[in-house]
């Protein structure tokens, strides 16, 4: 099945409500990144927010020109922050607004809609794909780093593994053949990826 607005609501929702489990902690690394986990989040709102964007403007070249900035030297640019004040629960407000946004402009979306990105001009499948991708494997990040279990449903993994990484497909556990996919994994027969890419432009299925 194509990945679909309603597969970006439920990993947001699953991601959000993961993540509200933890109250401390936010400034310690997200798993190997040397971003915080406060940080890492901040920046899966802001590809859900670029997304919805690149799908939603009359422009397909380039990307929407917000300014970007970071908390502090060697923290991921964004186009906005969340209220430090608003604490964990509001952080996680602005994923799930984010989130919100990008689910509504999939599901709003011409099927000859397209936008920018920098790995191929993607269709609205594309950035449904692409932001499932972003929410599942740094919410990886993100619960390492707090100490929680995570875990999304294969049925998620396999369809953005098959949209995005057609080259990897979702065999065995699409769960760990999607973290290999994004360099954060081994597979028995296959050594860590070091650098990776992903099919943004439009799938031809049969």
């Amino acid at each position: 099945m194509p990945v679909s607005a309603d597969d970006v609501a439920q990993s947001v929702r699953l991601a959000t409500d993961t993540l509200a489990t933890a109250t401390t902690g936010w400034d310690k690394p997200a798993g190997d990144l040397t971003w915080t986990c406060w940080e890492t989040t901040e920046h899966i709102a802001d590809d859900l927010l670029f997304y919805a964007t690149q799908l939603t403007r009359s422009a397909t070249d380039g990307w929407t020109p917000f300014r970007m900035a970071a908390r502090r030297e060697g923290g991921p640019e964004v186009a906005m922050f969340a209220d430090d004040e608003a604490g964990p629960a509001g952080l996680l407000d602005m994923v799930d607004a984010c989130g919100g946004l990008l689910t509504a402009a999939v599901r709003t979306a011409a099927p000859e809609a397209r936008g920018h990105h920098v790995f191929g001009t993607a269709d609205a499948e594309g950035f449904a794909a692409m932001g499932v991708v972003e929410v599942l494997v740094h919410t990886a990040d993100v619960a390492d780093g707090l100490g929680l279990p995570w875990h999304p449903p294969a049925h998620l993994c396999a369809r953005v593994l098959t949209r995005l990484f057609p080259e990897v497909g979702p065999a065995g556990d699409p769960w760990q053949s999607l973290l290999w996919a994004t360099g954060r994994a081994t597979l028995p027969d296959r050594p860590q990826r070091t650098e990776w890419t992903w099919h943004s432009a439009p799938l031809e299925r049969g």
